[in-house]
């Protein structure tokens, strides 16, 4: 039975569209940014396949992060989903307003903190694995040395010692690239986090 309070229906007709609203647009977002931070990590990494093709699966990770943002929208979109209650037989929904905006924020929420994540990790991992590349080859590219599947093919260029010496920088360079594809995610994950809380709050006609 649909409650009205002073004139006002708690429980209208179109409360689900919010609800749908926000599931929609939390798996849309999401997805965007996930594909927003494969782009462009993607890019980078082939990128630096060009200056060091045995980085390539270690440079990865950038890419990996980035479609776990995927995963964040399908949850709370599912979540969102299975709570919207359908009319009843008499034309009437449980479905209140205050359920369909709690839902409309909580894929606002996860969708919009997916998207900014998705972005920073393309941008840092588009530049970051360029760079970890650039140090790790000392400024070398693998078509000049003779470099191509197999290291070993690999001219001896500038000596064992230097190439030690940019592998270290490099992976120092690695660390702080990881930190801050940490911290990119970290992000989403909070926006997952609030997403996941709002979508608990329920008000429910009738009862």
């Amino acid at each position: 039975m649909t409650s009205v309070t002073a004139g006002y229906d708690d429980c209208p007709a179109f409360a689900p569209v919010f609800g749908y609203i926000g599931a929609g647009a939390c798996m849309i977002l999401s997805n965007w940014g996930s594909a927003w931070g494969t782009w462009k990590a993607g890019l980078g990494v082939c990128k630096m396949g060009v200056d060091y093709p045995q980085g390539v699966i270690k440079n990865i990770v950038p890419i990996v992060m980035a479609g776990v943002l995927g995963i964040y929208g399908l949850i709370v979109s599912v979540i969102i989903c299975q709570a919207i209650l359908p009319p009843n037989g008499d034309t009437t929904t449980q479905y209140s307003l205050y359920n369909g905006y709690a839902h409309l924020a909580a894929g606002l929420c996860c969708g919009l903190s997916c998207l900014a994540a998705g972005g920073t990790i393309g941008v840092i991992g588009e530049v970051g694995v360029q760079a970890f590349g650039l140090k790790a080859s000392g400024g070398k590219r693998a078509w000049a040395t003779g470099e191509g599947a197999n290291p070993d093919d690999a001219g001896d260029v500038g000596g064992v010692g230097r190439d030690a010496v940019s592998a270290e920088e490099a992976n120092k360079l690695y660390v702080g690239l990881l930190i801050m594809l940490i911290f990119s995610e970290a992000l989403a994950l909070y926006g997952l986090i609030v997403a996941l809380i709002l979508s608990q709050h329920s008000f429910v006609c009738g009862k």
